[in-house]
Order: structure tokens, then sequence, then C-alpha cells
């Protein structure tokens, strides 16, 4: 049976799942996703910091939306360890 990664908030900011408004989300829903892969960002005081996938797998699912504010340790997202 697979196991599921939780993707967790390093850091309080702003969640962004592009890296700018007219370009398209680092990761959708469903894409397998390799550790190291870029799957958002989180702004903090116009600084931007890279929410990396941990492990190799599938993004199964967002838990928050585009430009949502995000406590430290958060839940982010859950991949599905392949």
């Amino acid at each position: 049976m697979a196991e599921q990664k939780t993707v967790l908030s390093p850091i309080p900011g702003v969640f962004y799942r592009k890296p700018a408004p007219d370009k398209d989300v680092y990761v959708k829903e469903g894409n397998t996703v390799k550790t190291g892969d870029v799957l958002a960002m989180v702004e903090v005081m116009k600084n931007f910091y890279e929410i990396k996938a941990e492990t190799d797998g599938v993004l199964a699912q967002f838990f928050v939306e585009d430009e949502d504010l995000l406590d430290a340790g958060q839940e982010i997202a859950v991949i599905i360890e392949q």
C-alpha cells in the first residue's frame, strides 16, 4: 500500500501555486512529482520561498488555495509516494 506524505508550510506567509500571475501553476493535482520539484511558493515580506517535494509520488490534493494565508506547519498538500 502506498504511503502518504503531507507537505507542510515551513513558514507563515502567503501561498502561491504559480511563479507569476501570468504563468501556469508549478504542479497540478494528479501530476507526478520528484524529490526537489517545486510545488508552490510562500511569500513573506516580499521574499519568496519555494516549497519543494520531499518524496517521489503523485500530488493527490492541495488543501489551500492560491493567495491563502498560511501558518507555519499548516498542511498544504498530500503526495502519494511511489
